[in-house]
């Protein structure tokens, strides 16, 4: 067997075939990975929830369907984590908060979907309260932090799953995004964070408040894989996609195969930025030598964006973000108006519109590349505390700017290692392109990639 340690380094694609090969068994996997946790996660608190007895029984029970001869899917016995915010059946969930703290009954779309691919689902990762902060601590389980850096955050919400996946606890997740979820921690830990486009995955079973509650956000919310290398991302992003005929959200859209895209021939515009949002040097330097190794690969490259009314842009987003998430709660900082069917309509309409703009847009561009966020991973502080970019103070919430902005676009986003800051901290790049594009964003990062502009995923150091 190969060593531990080397197995939890693999993707999740190489896992599940030398278990498909009898390199190694699915309970030997998981006895790896549960070790590989057993040891980072007392510095990194990713992991939350760990269930090793049912861990185990799935490990045997993917073993003996091997030895029948069973047919098995594309993660056959491969161990792997789900953001706590997934319903999986048996396991704790709590979504960071005591409110929602209970033992599932059932399983959620994408945890269904992944056990029927064959995964071992082992545990939760670790998440703020309510998802709803760019950290990650709450009052059960405690802080997660970075594996670049203990002292810094992994970002948030889906904090510990980018934490578990970069220092080899787990080799796949599923975040969420509603701002910047799945992009913002994947940047702060070095990792490969797909926002899909709005609808592409259900959302069924994911954030599941009391069974008689109307579910309240329908918009601007996605759920993404999550990984340390783009064909598992593709591979997860085929397994989770689709209709699952329990909500009407999700349309039958095709997914296409991840297209080989020459980098010659790419189509790229570029943003250092987005009007009236600050970002660090280092981040606006990557953009800037992203754009110019393509140009000299004999891509093409624009520094433009579409002619938008931002200002508005940014308040329709920050607006609608509200009265999704604060509709049913009394004491949330809505108005009256906003509470009205004729308001929400107005917002929507709005909204149409800076679609509509957007589309356009990628007409004759493939993709558009930008920072994900003004910073690279900041240290751990009250939620709130102002930042700092470049010696100048930066309001808390003006950090993820730069990734709300495509939520309310519904378009997909894709975050891939692009290097490291002064300090050694990661740094990402933002690949936007038009909505249903998902497997052309993983194409022309794959492209970047063989062209040597983007370095792909690497471990932290100890890891």
């Amino acid at each position: 067997m190969p060593g531990p340690d080397r197995l939890c380094r693999l993707p999740a694609r190489a896992q599940a075939r030398k278990v498909r090969e009898g390199a190694v068994s699915a309970t030997e996997l998981l006895d790896a990975h549960l070790a590989r946790i057993a040891r980072a996660n007392s510095t990194l608190n990713a992991v939350v929830s760990l269930d090793e007895d049912s861990a185990r029984q799935q490990a045997r029970h993917a073993d003996r369907a091997l030895r029948r001869g069973n047919a098995v899917g594309p993660l056959h016995g491969v161990p792997m984590t789900l953001k706590d915010g997934h319903e999986v059946a048996g396991l704790r969930t709590t979504v960071g908060t005591e409110a929602l703290d209970h033992i599932s009954s059932t399983d959620s779309t994408v945890a269904a979907r992944l056990r029927a691919a064959g995964a071992v689902l082992i545990g939760h990762t670790n998440v703020p309260p309510l998802l709803a902060d760019h950290q990650t601590a709450n009052p059960i389980f405690g802080r997660t932090n970075n594996p670049w850096n203990p002292g810094r955050t992994p970002g948030g919400s889906s904090g510990g799953a980018a934490a578990a996946l970069a220092s080899g606890m787990t080799p796949l997740e599923v975040g969420s995004d509603l701002n910047g979820s799945i992009r913002l921690p994947a940047h702060f830990c070095g990792v490969y964070g797909l926002k899909t486009t709005e609808h592409r995955v259900p959302l069924t079973g994911f954030l599941q408040a009391a069974e008689e509650a109307p579910r309240p956000v329908r918009i601007l919310s996605c759920l993404g894989p999550m990984a340390r290398d783009l064909d598992d991302l593709a591979l997860a992003l085929g397994i989770i996609s689709g209709p699952d005929g329990r909500g009407a959200d999700v349309p039958p859209v095709p997914l296409p195969s991840v297209p080989r895209l020459p980098h010659r021939g790419l189509r790229l515009a570029i943003a250092p930025t987005l009007p009236g949002v600050s970002v660090a040097a280092e981040l606006r330097q990557q953009v800037e030598r992203v754009a110019e190794d393509v140009v000299q690969a004999g891509g093409r490259v624009d520094e433009r964006l579409p002619e938008l009314d931002w200002k508005a842009a940014y308040a329709t987003y920050e607006q609608l973000t509200l009265a999704v998430t604060g509709i049913f709660d009394p004491s949330s900082e809505m108005d009256d108006e906003q509470r009205s069917l004729a308001w929400y309509l107005d917002a929507l309409d709005r909204r149409d519109r800076f679609m509509a703009q957007w589309q356009a847009f990628f007409d004759d561009v493939d993709a558009l590349i930008l920072p994900p966020a003004a910073v690279t991973a900041f240290t751990h502080r009250q939620q709130g505390d102002p930042l700092e970019v470049d010696g100048e103070p930066l309001t808390y919430w003006a950090n993820a700017r730069l990734l709300g902005i495509f939520n309310l676009g519904g378009l997909p986003s894709l975050v891939a290692p692009a290097g490291e800051d002064d300090d050694g901290l990661p740094i990402g790049l933002q690949i936007v392109g038009p909505a249903w594009s998902e497997t052309r964003l993983i194409g022309i990062a794959r492209a970047l990639e063989r062209a040597n502009i983007l370095p792909g995923f690497r471990f932290p150091p100890g890891y």
